[in-house]
């Protein structure tokens, strides 16, 4: 049961715009806690999925069942390659249609042949003196190393999951700023009832824990809000991105321990705008005489 506060925090004004900036600041923490880690798992599924792996395209002219079969036994026997393996037809078209769509693979497109390849970890494969080897048993070769443009991606994908961490930080500076502002402000509204309290003999944490009370019911109520627009939002875009079939784009839905992990982000609020309101009383009414 919430205890009762002493000080009459109704008849102060200024304390009516915590709640909603709380509820701004919840709802853009939340969207941006959101984005990092519908990046990072990216990032996780594109360095499991591609790192360690080659694709080697043989042109369509050129694959025939003899020169997979060429391709795929001298692949296997390159020092450093732990299988090499003829993609099915069927996915090789499936892989292009979310790039060009399902209507012009389908329409007798010519689809090269793909192999593909399992490297050892730490295997150092020369993709250009692989690539130099197989033209020589069929001429048009491709080799294509992930490595070479995977980092890259995974780079700009990092530097997207530290940006939203610096905006969430940002975020939670600002929180800090509103909720000094607005104890400050109480403090001078309420200093004669303040005083009273002293005489009667009220310690300085008792007053700053009447502050810290007020300060929880006003976060709470902007965080509550804050949290369930920015949930709206997300299951909103999660629906739109429902059907869509981009390559390499993160699924725009979250899982439930992920789900539970936004969480904390109204549930940090709270504490941050207590501890803020707590300290900032307590450093105000250590310099009273």
């Amino acid at each position: 049961m919430m205890r009762r506060t002493d000080i009459p925090f109704e008849r102060d004004q200024s304390t009516r715009f915590l709640p909603w900036l709380v509820a701004l600041m919840v709802f853009l923490g939340t969207l941006m806690f959101a984005t990092a880690m519908l990046v990072a798992g990216a990032v996780d599924a594109w360095d499991s999925t591609l790192t360690g792996r080659m694709t080697v395209q043989i042109p369509a002219r050129a694959a025939s069942r003899d020169n997979i079969d060429t391709l795929t036994a001298a692949i296997a026997a390159t020092p450093g390659v732990v299988k090499a393996q003829p993609v099915p037809q069927d996915e090789a078209r499936a892989l292009l249609v979310p790039w060009l769509g399902e209507g012009v693979v389908d329409s007798g497109l010519p689809v090269p042949a793909l192999i593909d390849v399992e490297t050892a970890p730490g295997a150092n494969i020369d993709p250009v003196l692989l690539q130099a080897r197989l033209t020589e048993t069929v001429e048009g070769v491709a080799v294509d190393d992930h490595r070479a443009w995977l980092s890259a991606l995974i780079d700009v994908a990092r530097a997207a999951e530290a940006l939203a961490f610096a905006i969430l930080a940002l975020i939670a500076s600002a929180a800090v700023i509103a909720v000094v502002f607005t104890t400050r402000s109480g403090l001078a509204v309420h200093g004669a009832i303040i005083e009273l309290l002293h005489q009667m003999g009220a310690r300085d944490t008792y007053i700053a824990g009447q502050f810290q009370i007020q300060a929880m019911l006003l976060a709470l109520r902007g965080g509550i809000a804050g949290g369930v627009a920015a949930a709206l939002v997300l299951l909103l875009f999660a629906w739109i991105g429902r059907g869509m079939d981009a390559a390499f784009l993160p699924e725009l839905s979250l899982s439930p321990a992920k789900w539970g992990l936004l969480v904390l982000v109204p549930a940090i609020t709270v504490a941050i705008a207590m501890l803020t309101a707590r300290l900032t009383v307590l450093r105000a009414l250590a310099r009273m005489p």
